[in-house]
């Protein structure tokens, strides 16, 4: 089996160290002269952890470097590590340590993917978004996006799918408001409109994935089928009597054959109790469904 690239090499594998003048290992240098990841997959940083981040480093420092490749002369460019960036400005550094690579930007998109992806940093959407710019803007197949990260194929083209959702429920997607195994059940739904309808319905009922899942189920099962004709007088009269009787509601379908279904509904387990005690006038059924 061949070795596999992504996380399954480790981050080093991604991208060589930079070779000449800056490739000197850990260096310090101005946190003026690096500017910000403009292929950062993560888009949502949140000001309370940053600002805990900060007063952290503010007394301890910048443990982890921070991975950068070279602009210019004294400039560079983040590949992996904007938050640690970020919150070394908020605690008024003025000198951070960096490791300098040599990084194309498919690899710089790759590197800072695969380092969200290991610390969980990223929402779902955030990840869909950098593996659609991993094949649409450097053209690589799924399976390959899926070789640098480290996971499935499957996983790949699961992720990729959550695109396809209408902007009301990748909103309540990336709030949190609502989970991956939620969204993914709502793609079932075979247009935004009905998808926008039950996240509305997952939210104001707080269910769970599974209920989500059985909710899409029920909603996209065909129509029970209507009756070849519609219910003649007698069928309509024998209907109430059946309602009178039983309690409960009772469809009756009749073609002119004479055959047809009689459907009696129930809506709890007492209710299918009386229901039984009325038909067969024995108040211990001898089975229960």
């Amino acid at each position: 089996m061949g070795r596999r690239s992504g996380l399954g090499r480790g981050l080093e594998a991604l991208i060589p160290v930079a070779e000449g003048p800056a490739a000197a290992g850990l260096q310090q240098v101005p946190v003026a002269a690096i500017s910000p990841n403009p292929l950062q997959p993560r888009t949502a940083f949140d000001p309370e952890a940053l600002a805990e981040l900060a007063a952290s480093i503010r007394e301890h420092g910048l443990i982890q470097p921070l991975i950068v490749t070279c602009q210019g002369p004294e400039r560079y460019q983040l590949i992996a590590g904007e938050r640690r960036w970020q919150a070394a400005r908020m605690a008024g550094l003025a000198t951070v340590p960096v490791i300098v690579k040599e990084a194309t930007p498919q690899q710089a998109l790759e590197l800072a993917l695969v380092e969200n992806i290991q610390r969980a940093d990223l929402n779902p959407l955030e990840e869909a978004a950098a593996f659609r710019q991993l094949v649409d803007e450097f053209g690589l197949s799924q399976e390959q996006v899926a070789e640098r990260v480290g996971k499935s194929r499957v996983a790949v083209t699961n992720t990729l799918r959550l695109l396809r959702l209408p902007a009301e429920v990748k909103q309540a997607l990336a709030d949190g408001t609502i989970q991956e195994g939620h969204a993914r059940a709502l793609l079932g739904l075979p247009t935004s409109q009905a998808q926008v309808s039950a996240v509305q319905l997952v939210v104001k009922r707080a269910l769970s994935v599974r209920q989500t899942e059985e909710l899409v189920r029920r909603l996209v099962e065909p129509p029970q089928p209507k009756p070849a004709e519609p219910p003649q007088p007698e069928a309509r009269s024998l209907e109430e009597q059946f309602r009178a009787r039983l309690g409960t509601k009772v469809q009756l379908y009749r073609n002119r054959k004479g055959r047809g279904r009689l459907v009696i509904h129930f809506y709890s387990e007492e209710e299918l109790q009386t229901i039984y005690e009325a038909i067969v006038g024995d108040s211990q059924p001898q089975e229960r469904t």
